[in-house]
């Protein structure tokens, strides 16, 4: 089967934006992640071992933390995208919009889902607390369960084609 591109379609130019910003994106993730934990277990800042661990650590496989940043940009996409290019007064790109308002809107979801414990929780079990492999992949699937929960939406897998929608 020969798949059409067409570079200007709106959506190339999306997932192009959110390839870019991945690497930065990510290490804001791990920030929100230990902001959200603070706020949640530890307002006062009390140091003791597990804050500690938790605020030191920047050391941990990145593989896991990429998932849920692909799904997050994936749920962008299906929210925001859409074909048609917009027109643009102010002289930027259109990559350099969609890489701003990919970013504006990746941190407020980040700081939205950094209220809820299970996700914090999750999060902290397959980065700064990551101890066994078994135990990053239940976290991870948890997440993802909890992300997709979290904004309604429900995966159907047919064929061998993945379909997200709104539950």
């Amino acid at each position: 089967m020969i798949q059409k591109l067409f570079p200007l379609d709106k959506n190339y130019i999306l997932r192009q934006a959110q390839s870019v910003l991945e690497e930065e994106l990510t290490e804001v993730m791990v920030t929100e992640l230990k902001n959200s934990y603070t706020l949640l277990y530890n307002p006062l800042g009390l140091v003791d071992n597990t804050y500690r661990q938790i605020i030191e650590t920047n050391t941990f496989p990145k593989d896991r933390i990429k998932v849920i940043y692909e799904q997050l940009s994936g749920i962008y996409r299906f929210k925001y995208g859409s074909n048609q290019l917009e027109f643009l007064f102010d002289g930027r790109s259109h990559l350099d919009k969609y890489q701003e308002d990919w970013k504006t809107q990746f941190i407020y979801w980040l700081r939205e889902l950094g209220h809820h414990e299970s996700y914090v929780k999750t999060m902290l079990r397959m980065t700064v607390l990551f101890d066994t492999e078994n135990r990053a992949e239940f976290a991870e699937n948890r997440c993802k369960s909890f992300v997709n929960e979290f904004f309604d939406l429900k995966i159907v897998k047919r064929k061998g084609e993945l379909k997200l929608k709104i539950a």
